[in-house]
């Protein structure tokens, strides 16, 4: 026989990228699976998870089962996490907090369910349709200014179609318009803080000082707000810190290969040796999204080609 019983009250941690999305998604499972909630909603986005909870509110949901809290991030996990109330967390975040609140979790025997950074690689093959793979890839990396979790962020571009492909992906990214998010004709707004604006500038540094080229991009724009201009970086090096760390930001990094799109081996991220002979993606977050384009519908599946390691597989 089997029994399905809620696990019990949820402590849910939100991010503000997509506040309402990821908000709904933990407050609906957890509503429907017949559990109360806590909501540790983002400080970024006070208004969003707000209004939410009222409309939950305003529709008759009793009171103490859906609860909200704003606060020092550090403070409301320290507390939430080993309280005896709390029987499950879910978190979504980067990988740094979540390794974290998973292990203060584990040692308090809690369920967690962590949706986490990502580090998107995007395999373009010499078959490829490239004027739609540039589409697609320029539109799902600088929507929300790059700071997407299953963006692409690692663009291995088979030799053949490179300069193509790299011509068309600085079009698009020097078309945004970037500034206030609510005047006409902006594309792109700012940042969400001056952290994100300064790991632009040091990752793009840091590529540059080991060899990469700058196509197009790579500062900050004026001296007011978190505006950074859309960037692509070319013949990236392997030891470039961009390729093992997940910009969050409007920054591509862009690599040519003589053989088909391949990474290297590294099991954290993609720090290694030059490209295998076989097909193999880098791992990464579980909430990445690794892409492959190409003509031949088999080739993505072929023996040794580990999109498996990646959370969301993508083909076109």
């Amino acid at each position: 026989m089997v029994v399905k019983e809620p696990v019990g009250p949820v402590a849910a941690f939100s991010p503000w990228n997509f506040p309402l999305n990821q908000a709904v998604r933990k407050v609906s499972a957890a509503l429907a699976a017949g559990c109360s909630i806590v909501l540790k909603g983002p400080e970024e986005t006070l208004a969003s998870c707000a209004e939410l909870v009222r409309a939950f509110a305003d529709a008759g949901l009793p009171a103490g089962v859906l609860n909200l809290v704003f606060g020092v991030p550090a403070d409301i996990s320290n507390y939430l996490i080993p309280h005896p109330v709390i029987r499950k967390i879910s978190f979504t975040g980067s990988t740094v907090v979540g390794k974290q609140l998973a292990s203060l979790a584990g040692a308090h025997m809690k369920r967690v369910t962590m949706e986490l950074g990502g580090h998107a690689p995007a395999l373009v093959f010499d078959d490829a349709d490239i004027e739609l793979a540039v589409r697609l890839l320029a539109g799902a990396k600088f929507r929300n200014a790059g700071q997407v979790c299953v963006g692409p962020t690692r663009f291995l571009i088979q030799e053949r179609v490179f300069e193509r492909f790299l011509d068309g992906l600085v079009k698009p990214a020097e078309a945004i318009n970037v500034g206030d998010g609510l005047s006409d004709g902006v594309t792109m707004g700012p940042l969400a803080n001056a952290r994100r604006v300064e790991a632009m500038e040091a990752l793009t540094a840091d590529a540059v000082m080991r060899g990469a080229k700058i196509a197009t991009g790579g500062k900050r724009i004026g001296n007011l707000g978190n505006f950074f201009q859309p960037t692509v970086l070319t013949d990236v090096p392997q030891d470039a810190r961009v390729l093992s760390e997940e910009p969050f930001g409007p920054l591509d990094a862009v690599r040519s290969t003589s053989r088909a799109p391949a990474s290297d081996r590294n099991p954290d991220s993609v720090r290694g040796s030059d490209p295998a002979p076989h097909y193999e993606t880098p791992r990464c977050g579980a909430d990445c999204l690794a892409a492959t384009a190409s003509s031949k519908p088999d080739r993505p599946h072929r023996p040794g080609h580990k999109l498996a390691e990646a959370g969301a597989p993508g083909f076109d």
